[in-house]
């Protein structure tokens, strides 16, 4: 699968054997916007790109692991971002603008989370070929928790590009869901809750039916960004992150529980004109969809590249 990150953006990571940091950069700014949805999110500074608020572009949009704890990788993009002269100019400070969203992958005795210096060191890491599979926020992430982690299955970050009307659009997604991963293409899952035998039990029909549950409260939560280079304002790049989650619910199942916090972002970094919002809205989702069964199957098998052609002096 060949993945392109759009003009205008770098994305690296930084992890350790339990968890970790993807970041998304766009130190010159970029449009966002972000959909949250179901009952237990961890996010920041995700009220900014609602569009009646006054920041016009972002700088930066991070996904990590760590629950709560995990947004402090956001002072290390910060400082990062700070130490490079990027950020909102105001009353002589710079100030980067960050957003970012977590999922909860305490899966162990000890308190493993990312720092200010995981997320610095994923700004450090970022490029136009980043790597993705179990590394970044993908390192401790899970699906199908229903019977609890030992009969889940492990997932991690997973991406899917496509191009339409000249405008390129990149859904990253970290899957972390209570439900099961369903590739929409086959009708299987490929990613869930198992039985005692390693079959998968159906997570969606196990609850319908009255089966047991052990549920674990805001231990889940699915997170991505679409990242495109397309000309969007900010209500344009909400109706974006919106229209994503049909991809999201195309393949998860169930999606956007009361235990789950899915939330997805868009950043658009204004290079090329849009010929039609549907086009870009039907993408997103597909896009979504896509990098969601890419996280649960294809873990680390990923050619990501870009156009020499369209190389970005900027960055």
């Amino acid at each position: 699968m060949k993945i392109i990150i759009p003009k205008g953006f770098l994305v690296g990571e930084a992890q350790d054997d339990f968890t970790g940091v993807t970041a998304f950069l766009c130190p010159r700014g970029a449009v966002g916007g972000a959909d949250c949805r179901g009952g237990a999110p961890g996010t920041r500074e995700t009220d900014l790109l609602r569009p009646e608020k006054m920041m016009d572009k972002v700088n930066a949009v991070f996904l990590a692991g760590g629950s709560a704890y995990g947004l402090a990788a956001a002072d290390g993009i910060m400082r990062w971002m700070r130490e490079r002269g990027y950020g909102y100019r105001t009353a002589g400070k710079i100030v980067p603008i960050v957003s970012g969203a977590v999922i909860f992958d305490l899966n162990h005795k000890e308190y493993h989370t990312p720092t200010a210096e995981t997320g610095f060191e994923a700004c450090e890491n970022a490029s136009r070929t980043p790597t993705f599979g179990q590394n970044g926020v993908g390192r401790g992430a899970t699906a199908g928790k229903i019977r609890g982690l030992r009969y889940a299955s492990k997932t991690g970050v997973g991406a899917c590009t496509v191009k339409t009307a000249g405008v390129t659009l990149t859904a990253v997604v970290a899957v972390n869901a209570l439900g099961d991963v369903f590739d929409p293409e086959t009708g299987k899952i490929v990613a869930g809750a198992k039985a005692n035998d390693g079959s998968f039990i159906d997570t969606e029909k196990h609850i319908v039916s009255g089966g047991l549950l052990k549920l674990f409260a805001g231990a889940n939560t699915t997170v991505g960004c679409i990242l495109t280079d397309a000309r969007l304002d900010k209500v344009q790049a909400n109706k974006l992150a919106s229209a994503g989650h049909g991809g999201l619910s195309r393949a998860i199942r169930p999606v956007h529980t009361d235990f789950d916090g899915d939330t997805l972002f868009c950043l658009a970094s204004g290079k090329k004109p849009v010929l039609n919002l549907l086009l870009l809205q039907t993408a997103a989702a597909y896009a979504v969809e896509r990098a969601v069964v890419a996280a649960a199957t294809e873990g680390a098998a990923y050619d990501v590249s870009y156009d020499e052609s369209e190389e970005d002096s900027e960055e």
